[in-house]
């Protein structure tokens, strides 16, 4: 399977159960894998035999735009649906952290994996 990735995307949203989370934005780091469906662009060299990093990273944006989250897990979950549904990736792997949250803490967050890599 051919995978594509998008590291360190980062992201200034509102994400969190406490008060001042859900005041203040804060920013959040997403690491994604994405598995390539049917025919690859690297033995075609073109763009339609793969998926457009530019627009997962704007069906992203515009999901946190319109959704608040109070949990790193939903919004994990959330970015493998749209991705596996709007790009028909057959599998997914996504880190998302938020950056500094907690006295001593570099980075918090939760990785999911969906799908399959057959």
């Amino acid at each position: 399977m051919d995978i594509i990735f998008i590291s360190e995307l980062r992201i200034e949203t509102l994400i969190g159960i406490y008060e001042m989370e859900k005041r203040v934005p804060q920013t959040i780091v997403l690491d994604l894998e994405v598995g390539l469906p049917g025919k690859h662009a690297s033995a075609s060299d073109r763009i339609e035999d793969t998926i457009d990093y530019s627009q997962i990273v704007t069906h992203i944006r515009l999901l946190f735009q319109q959704t608040h989250f109070s949990l790193l897990e939903h919004a994990a979950e959330s970015i493998a649906e749209m991705v596996q549904r709007d790009f028909k990736a057959p599998w997914i792997r996504i880190s998302i952290a938020k950056l500094a949250p907690l006295k001593g803490v570099k980075r918090l967050g939760v990785m999911i994996e969906r799908g399959s890599r057959n």
